[in-house]
């Protein structure tokens, strides 16, 4: 579990998405969440009214997302890979499944930016674990649900 206190990790981009996420909520959701209060409370009797329950959970969230981003940003250090001889946070690593000789590519971020489908992975992750400080030609192994995995890496870059 986290420290309340523990600074959050990212990188340059990930900053700007979440600014970026965190302005969003802050103007045009907020006010598209206020319009459908509005709408829903002129429909009356609010004990029943499912739209106007709904828009209050959805207001509810945002709230929740907001506050959680202000504090993200307060405790975020910003860090750049600049190093291409060791994986670090925010380099960019070609691996080599060993199993399935197949070639994959992942950037380590910190956790609040990981998102497998655009294949960042987090430096906290089993992956992410193990690939920290490692340099080229290096082999590693992970522990997956399906058994165990081995990777070589083949290429870091910093950007």
């Amino acid at each position: 579990m986290s420290n309340e206190n523990e600074e959050i990790i990212l990188t340059p981009e990930g900053l700007e998405e979440l600014k970026a996420e965190l302005e969003e909520l802050k103007t045009v959701k907020r006010k598209e969440l206020a319009e459908r209060l509005k709408v829903a409370i002129s429909y009356g009797d609010l004990k029943e009214n499912s739209e106007y329950h709904s828009a209050k959970n959805d207001q509810s969230f945002m709230e929740t997302r907001i506050i959680m981003l202000e504090k993200m940003l307060t405790k975020a250090r910003v860090v750049k890979s600049t190093d291409a001889s060791v994986v670090s946070v925010g380099a960019y690593v070609k691996l080599n499944d060993r199993e399935f000789n197949e070639v994959v590519e992942y950037r380590i971020v910190s956790p609040a930016e990981a998102d497998v489908q655009s294949n960042k992975i987090s430096y906290e992750s089993p992956l992410g674990k193990e690939l920290i400080g490692k340099s080229v030609g290096d082999v590693i192994s992970v522990t997956a649900p399906m058994g165990v995995i081995q990777y070589e890496v083949l290429d870091i870059r910093a950007k």
